[in-house]
């Protein structure tokens, strides 16, 4: 039909080609507004790991919860990062934040990493949170008159997983997808161009 217009680009992809032109528009677009999706994607971890507390009943260990410091903060340079992106100063400090990011999530990695080797006995955990306990089971009435009468809290241990999904424990999968947005944020902060 003649006047009408279409959003179909008019050259066909070459075969091979591992993005279409509209995945590669929708790719470009989250790398520029980079630190929107880095925010989501914090929040959206922090979520999950809360779900899995609450209705799992899968109480963390000391790393787990370092771990979700650090979502904790890319969630916090991230909103720091949206409002800047929309003052004067945005083409600035839209690198540095980035990098930042990436710093966040590879130190997110590594966390999680070092956690995931405890769980397979590859190095001891922190003797803070070694086996011995596990306060995943609930709380009792026993268990609070023996917290009355000074006994001691056992901490989850850290060397033990407390859920394993396709061989990878939490853990092992947060490594992964830290390492997934430290490179997502590695490539924000190398694109060219401003933010918007």
């Amino acid at each position: 039909m003649r006047g009408m217009t279409t959003d179909t680009p008019s050259k066909t992809t070459p075969a091979g080609s591992a993005l279409s032109l509209g995945e590669r528009r929708s790719f470009s677009h989250v790398l520029a507004e980079w630190p929107v999706a880095a925010l989501i994607a914090s929040v959206a971890m922090l979520a999950a790991a809360h779900a899995f507390e609450t209705f799992g009943k899968l109480a963390p260990c000391t790393l787990c919860l370092k771990q979700r410091e650090v979502y904790w903060a890319a969630a916090g340079l991230s909103l720091l990062a949206v409002a800047l992106s929309r003052t004067a100063w945005s083409d600035k400090v839209r690198r540095p934040l980035n990098l930042i990011l990436t710093l966040a999530f590879l130190y997110g990695a590594g966390l999680a990493a070092y956690h995931a080797g405890a769980e397979w006995k590859w190095w001891p955990g922190p003797t803070t949170c070694a086996a011995g306990g596990a306060a995943a089971a609930g709380v009792s009435a026993d268990a609070l008159a023996g917290l009355m009468n000074g006994a001691k809290i056992k901490a989850p241990a850290c060397d033990e997983a407390a859920w394993v999904f396709a061989g990878l424990s939490m853990a092992g999968w947060n490594a992964l997808i830290s390492l997934g947005l430290a490179a997502l944020s590695l490539l924000a902060t190398l694109r060219k161009g401003p933010a918007r």
